[in-house]
């Protein structure tokens, strides 16, 4: 038997990132179909059930459930952070669905999984958003998630969070 390579995938870091990507889109059909939060829940867990889709790993559910519940239960406070880290332009209601979706489960991840690291977390939902965008959508992820976590992981940036 060979020993794996150095570069080979970390397949838990594999399952989060799917699970990460399994709650944004459950996040963005709740949305748009006004479903609610069990239900998407209870949909997210059946289709996962159905097997990997395209060559992706399986989602942790668990933690797509989190962020789902997460998202759910602190949207307004979510999107206060959000806003706040918007320029002035812009507002959480003027995103797209999808856009919103990503920046509340990153803003929410920030906030209440500390055992994220912050690169990781603004580093995966970066990807989660080069996933639906090829424009400057990833780029507005990663200054809001960066911005988020200035705020709520201010520990982390020294002094006042700046």
């Amino acid at each position: 038997m060979s020993k794996p390579s150095a570069r080979s995938p970390n397949p838990g870091a594999a399952r989060r990132s799917a699970g990460r990507l399994a709650a944004v889109q459950a996040l963005y059909s709740m949305e748009i179909t006004e479903t609610g939060v069990v239900e998407a829940v209870d949909h997210m867990r059946e289709r996962a059930e159905g097997g990997p889709r395209a060559g992706m790993a399986q989602p942790d559910l668990d933690l797509a459930t989190f962020l789902i519940n997460g998202v759910n239960a602190e949207e307004a406070g979510l999107d206060q952070l959000i806003g706040a880290a918007l320029t002035r332009d812009w507002t959480v209601d003027r995103l797209e669905a999808i856009l919103r979706a990503i920046l509340r489960a990153g803003a929410f991840e920030l906030k209440d999984r500390a055992q994220t690291p912050t690169r990781v977390a603004i580093s995966e939902y970066v990807d989660v958003a080069h996933a639906f965008y090829s424009g400057p959508e990833p780029g507005l992820v990663n200054a809001v998630l960066d911005k988020v976590a200035r705020v709520v992981r201010a520990a982390e940036f020294g002094k006042g969070g700046a």
